[in-house]
């Protein structure tokens, strides 16, 4: 527990095999509940999680949303705040603090980790992620006057206002569907700066043409037709 409430974090994973265990090594001991949701790995994610002590959920390829809508169901009543913090270590889980405290503190219902205004190591962000996080960033400000500098996945919210926000996506569109329910139903958000280092393996999105393109398609189409849709 942290101030009083329980913690949990949710992993979404797909071959993480080389560093599952340091992502969950790096977690501060005052988390409560450590999910590992899995998207259909091949290799020896699940078991190396549960060694380290983790719940783990198997999954069979429903996507990144769909892992954490998974990870969502599997969490228990008393926990009071959620932290997403992907399985390749490309986040540093041991700062968590960052994300959770401005919650504690009532400042924010869902907190961003944002790598724009943190420190992004050379090589930890592709050119099209940079500008597809770029552009959605900029459509949502044209289409509802609300700035966010970052898509980032490492993020903190409390279940309460997470219950409110309805996610659905089950794919790529998971983080801005967030960011963009956030802004429709009024959960108070805001950004802080995370760092970020280059991902342990090749990434199933940004490392391949085809993961980038349907990746980019689904979060400015999100975009797109939530903004139209008004």
């Amino acid at each position: 527990m942290r101030g009083g409430k329980n913690i949990s974090v949710i992993i979404p994973t797909l071959n993480e095999e080389t560093a599952i265990g340091k992502v969950i090594a790096d977690i501060p001991d005052w988390v409560d509940r450590v999910i590992v949701s899995d998207n259909g790995s091949k290799d020896d994610t699940l078991k190396i999680a549960e060694a380290f002590g983790a719940t783990v959920l198997k999954g069979e390829g429903g996507g990144y949303g769909a892992a954490c809508l998974a990870g969502i169901d599997a969490l228990p009543e008393a926990c009071d705040i959620v932290v997403f913090v992907d399985g390749d270590y490309s986040d540093y889980p041991d700062r968590m603090d960052a994300l959770v405290d401005p919650i504690l503190a009532g400042d924010a219902k869902l907190v961003i980790g944002s790598r724009t205004l943190g420190q992004a190591q050379a090589g930890s962000l592709t050119l099209p992620q940079v500008f597809g996080n770029w552009l959605a960033c900029f459509l949502i400000k044209l289409f509802w006057g609300v700035k966010y500098t970052d898509l980032g996945p490492f993020r903190a919210v409390n279940k309460n206002a997470l219950e409110r926000l309805e996610m659905t996506d089950e794919a790529f569109g998971w983080t801005v569907q967030m960011q963009l329910h956030a802004i429709l139903k009024d959960v108070k958000t805001i950004e802080v700066p995370v760092d970020y280092k280059p991902r342990i393996g090749r990434s199933k999105i940004s490392g391949t043409i085809r993961g980038t393109v349907l990746a980019g398609t689904a979060i400015i189409g999100t975009i797109l037709w939530a903004g139209f849709g008004r």
